[in-house]
């Protein structure tokens, strides 16, 4: 699992850790929008077609290709 102090970048590829809302765990996707200061959230766009929103760091994990 992603450290909390783990951040991504716009159109970086990365993997669902763990079941979210339409999601699998192992899920892979492209974060399309990254927002926050202190505490950031993405805006991910999966392989299977959902696109969720304010997902915090410790739910991702690099995608590994």
């Amino acid at each position: 699992m992603a450290a909390s102090g783990t951040r991504f970048r716009r159109r970086q590829r990365v993997r669902a850790v763990k079941d979210l809302r339409g999601v699998p765990a192992g899920t892979e996707g492209r974060v399309l929008m990254e927002s926050g200061i202190t505490w950031f959230r993405y805006f991910v766009q999966f392989d299977n077609g959902v696109e969720l929103g304010s997902i915090d760091a410790d739910a991702l994990e690099p995608a590994r290709r």
